[in-house]
């Protein structure tokens, strides 16, 4: 497995202080996305990581998650499957419900997305948290995945994200410490 230094791609990212509240630095990749260069460096660092790992599936969580998932599918010769916010997908779906700091959401997946036993990886931009990813885990797990694997452009490491996500190997291209 061949890992690609992604440092230089911070030099990417535009940093937003006190968005969407006062207090955030906001770390936008859109800097990044629009970067021909950039976007094709990043693409090929999650390739480089998961080639070889025999994945069946990307998952890409609602937003950003949809921009790495689609060419990261197409580079592992696997499917992509959207996750989805409530009331997106149009045929019969599972749901689950999780907690923020500052309220709840949910997310969605059809029923028909993960065959039991497929390999599957669930790619996102940013891992703050962890609390978005853990409940995408657990939708992989009622409909049988297996998880082989997360996927992040950004990870806050003063956050502790990845605490909650010990049991899986977790892949972060950057990381920030404050």
């Amino acid at each position: 497995m061949t890992q690609i230094n992604c440092e230089p791609l911070k030099e990417l990212i535009r940093t937003v202080p006190d968005f969407p509240k006062p207090g955030i630095l906001f770390y936008d990749i859109t800097t990044l996305l629009k970067d021909k260069t950039g976007f094709a460096q990043l693409i090929d660092a999650f390739a480089a990581y998961y080639i070889g790992k025999e994945i069946d599936l990307v998952l890409g969580i609602e937003a950003r998650g949809f921009i790495f998932g689609p060419a990261l599918a197409y580079r592992l010769n696997a499917g992509f499957v959207p996750v989805r916010k409530p009331g997106k997908l149009p045929a019969p779906v599972a749901r689950v419900n999780y907690d923020l700091e500052y309220g709840s959401d949910a997310l969605e997946i059809h029923l028909d997305a993960i065959q039991p036993g497929q390999r599957v990886i669930i790619v996102d931009d940013l891992l703050a948290t962890g609390g978005t990813m853990q409940a995408t885990v657990q939708l992989v797990r009622q409909l049988g995945g297996e998880i082989a694997g997360l996927g992040f452009a950004i990870e806050l490491d003063f956050l502790k994200g990845a605490s909650k996500l010990q049991e899986y190997d977790v892949f972060s291209l950057l990381h920030y410490d404050e």
